[in-house]
């Protein structure tokens, strides 16, 4: 059956699409992974909800989005800290909120942390490319980042909302410490730049997005000079551009790549929040 009911959009902030928990298992055809940057806030709004946790929502950027559904329902927002309005009623992040038909649900601008998740009871319904609902801003697959005026399809809700007042989030730490793990190309960096890479702080860069988390600092030096031929990146992969300062691959990075990994971080998650500004720190597996 064709959803009727649908999510508009009055307006999409900075950067707003549609994801699910992804593409695993196609790296084989060369397709990036994408889905939500913090895979498990998406998970708790669709369990807050009443949704599969395979469900598609929607990813906000910093500044959130104003939106207005077509029939009741009830929606979950998790993530940064933020304002959530239900019209002129104020909601919570982290618990069940009823929806009327018609009325505005308006996501304010993240006052800590960079981005926020909404599930809406039945579902995001676009269809899905190769597995998934998800947005890829680096390959383009999936539906493309949501603008003023779009709307999307509803699901039919398919369980009641869960029986909680409030689910509390992580805090958003200030500065950041990621495991991290040899990469293929360690060799070909001095002993010193690895040394420095996991002895000095780095900043988290204005210039990051979904693809990856562009880091400032120390410089890392190669000792081996000359081209790469491109190999593949997975994800979390940290890639030593020519000016020295690393890069570490997220959500929609790409499949190959011609610049030296120096290293993997074990878990990248903590990097959704991260805002600029924000200091990094990298450490190996025994610590």
């Amino acid at each position: 059956m064709i959803p009727t009911s649908r999510l508009e959009v009055l307006r999409a902030g900075a950067l707003t699409t549609v994801q699910d928990q992804g593409r695993p298992g196609w790296a084989h055809l060369g397709v990036p992974r994408s889905g939500a940057l913090d895979p498990a806030a998406l998970r708790l709004a669709n369990r807050l909800v009443g949704n599969p946790e395979t469900a598609a929502g929607l990813e906000t950027t910093l500044t959130g989005c104003e939106l207005r559904l077509t029939r009741a329902g009830t929606v979950a927002v998790t993530g940064a800290e933020a304002d959530v309005r239900i019209g002129d009623r104020p909601g919570d992040v982290g618990r069940p909120l009823s929806v009327p038909a018609g009325a505005v649900l308006r996501i304010g601008p993240a006052r800590h942390g960079l981005r926020n998740w909404l599930a809406v009871a039945g579902g995001i319904a676009v269809e899905p490319v190769l597995g998934s609902r998800s947005t890829d801003t680096l390959s383009g697959l999936g539906p493309p980042p949501l603008s003023d005026g779009d709307s999307l399809p509803l699901g039919a809700p398919s369980a009641d909302p869960a029986p909680v007042d409030l689910a509390l989030g992580s805090p958003v730490p200030t500065e950041l410490r990621l495991t991290l793990r040899p990469g293929p190309r360690q060799d070909w960096f001095t002993p010193a730049a690895l040394d420095l890479l996991c002895s000095t702080p780095y900043t988290v860069s204005p210039v990051s997005n979904r693809v990856g988390a562009r880091l400032t600092g120390v410089p890392l030096h190669r000792a081996v000079a000359g081209e790469l031929p491109s190999e593949g990146l997975v994800l979390g992969a940290v890639q030593v551009p020519a000016d020295g300062q690393p890069l570490v691959f997220l959500a929609d990075h790409p499949t190959t790549g011609g610049y030296p990994v120096v290293g993997v971080v074990d878990d990248v998650t903590p990097l959704a929040q991260a805002r600029p500004g924000t200091t990094v720190r990298f450490h190996g597996p025994e610590r």
